[in-house]
């Protein structure tokens, strides 16, 4: 059986947000999940072919004046074109540490991912508010979750 491949791409610049990435490749990289293969690539540094590479991509941003992180919005200015016709379906999943409510940051991602016409597999989430622990948590099982899918082939 030939491994799948998880991409992470998340925007990770305080140890808050550090944290939520560690804890989402925690959860991707579980024991019990052994056909995924795991890559974490910042969003500056990934490109086009690492995506195209993926059989998954969870994506991990911070809300910016109700926005992505400019580091997510580069990632996706560099991989749109080259990836639009070979990615179409792409499974994805995206959480989002948010100050506020993150709805502005929720509607950019998925306005550019539709337009790749990516697949969103699991639901949104946003870590709204003051930081609390158990956003990472979340952020494990939201990864886990992702990886198990794929491993499952249930996308």
């Amino acid at each position: 059986m030939e491994r799948k491949r998880l991409l992470i791409v998340a925007h990770a610049p305080s140890p808050n947000t550090r944290a939520l990435l560690d804890a989402a490749i925690r959860g991707a990289s579980h024991p019990d999940i052994g056909g995924v293969t795991v890559t974490t690539i910042a969003p500056l540094e990934a490109g086009p072919s690492d995506v195209l590479a993926a059989d998954g991509i969870l994506l991990g941003t911070t809300e910016n004046l109700g926005y992505m992180s400019g580091a997510l919005k580069d990632f996706f200015d560099r991989i749109y074109y080259p990836c639009l016709e070979q990615t179409q379906g792409l499974p994805y999943a995206l959480y989002i540490r948010a100050g506020h409510d993150g709805t502005g940051t929720r509607r950019a991602v998925e306005s550019i991912t539709t337009g790749l016409r990516w697949r969103c597999v699991q639901d949104i989430l946003i870590c709204r508010g003051s930081y609390q622990t158990d956003f990472a948590d979340q952020c494990e099982e939201l990864g886990m979750t992702m990886a198990a899918g794929l491993e499952a082939g249930l996308f």
